[in-house]
């Protein structure tokens, strides 16, 4: 699946983009299906176990900025997960892929929440950094609906503070407080269909939708089968093992000299990235009806 640039792509930057490892047909499908979701969030007024809504969110107006874990949700959602093309690129990259988990985040035309900047390790940090997230393309990205914003090679370098001003995880970094030039970002742009595949400890974020288009993007985590998470597993080494997609299970996790900055204490605000990140404090993009900063 991967040409040798590629893999030096991904090892020297932290990610790539990957066009045309989703059918048309598959596309067709999942944008069909998510637009059954939004229309039902009619029905619900406040954020729940499937749902996390714009603040803006109304029964006459759905507003949805993320599907929480979409593969539980409905079969088309499982069946991308386990997508073979997606699994044999991590499998190229690792020898063994386990699943982990996913969510749908949606940047309506005019209004998509903006994310601020942070490394998916600091959420879950396991015994090596053998994990990746893949993001599926439902439209086109592009630099004006909010496509994610990496910064390469970010993957090399710290573990940044993800707690806020009361010393609680807030799953933003401060832009202000973090060396890193975050003005090297560059956009993951590609057609409907493409993939981007970016490291755990890649520095990444996105700004508000200022388009007129909407931008869907189905993200799924993985990991390598050595590498256990540090917090635990909450429903056994049995479903653990259910996970497996590609290579053997083992009971020897691989500890690797990574750092690693635990998600601890809590954040005040549980449910999704948006809520935690919600008493940071911190604000890189402009919300709606502005230009974001990162386009400056």
């Amino acid at each position: 699946m991967l040409t040798e640039a590629q893999r030096a792509a991904y090892d020297r930057d932290g990610f790539m983009v990957i066009p045309g490892v989703f059918s048309p047909a598959e596309i067709d499908e999942l944008c069909r299906v998510t637009d059954e979701f939004v229309r039902a969030a009619a029905q619900i007024g406040a954020n729940d176990d499937v749902y996390d809504l714009e603040d803006t969110h109304s029964a006459a107006e759905p507003r949805v900025r993320r599907l929480k874990a979409p593969h539980l949700i409905h079969p088309a959602y499982f069946r991308a997960s386990r997508n073979h093309k997606v699994v044999a690129i991590l499998k190229e990259l690792w020898g063994s892929v386990r699943f982990d988990t996913g969510k749908l985040n949606m940047k309506s035309a005019g209004y998509g929440a903006p994310v601020e900047w942070h490394q998916d390790w600091a959420f879950y940090p396991h015994t090596n950094d053998d994990l990746a997230a893949v993001g599926i393309m439902l439209d086109d990205a592009t630099e004006q609906n909010g496509a994610m914003l990496v910064v390469p090679g970010s993957h090399k370098g710290p573990v940044f503070d993800h707690h806020g001003p009361n010393g609680r995880f807030c799953g933003a970094m401060d832009p202000a407080r973090c060396d890193i030039e975050l003005s090297r970002a560059v956009p993951c742009l590609g057609k409907a269909g493409s993939v981007t595949v970016h490291h755990v400890r890649t520095v990444h974020g996105s700004a508000t939708n200022v388009s007129g288009e909407q931008r869907r993007f189905l993200l799924f985590q993985y990991r390598a089968a050595d590498a256990w998470p540090l917090l635990g597993f909450k429903d056994g080494i049995e479903k653990f093992d259910e996970l497996l997609l590609a290579g053997e299970p083992t009971l020897h996790p691989r500890l690797a000299p990574v750092p690693v900055r635990l998600p601890l204490p809590p954040a005040e605000h549980q449910g999704s990235i948006y809520e935690n990140q919600r008493a940071s404090g911190r604000r890189y993009f402009e919300t709606a009806g502005a230009r974001p900063l990162a386009a400056e």
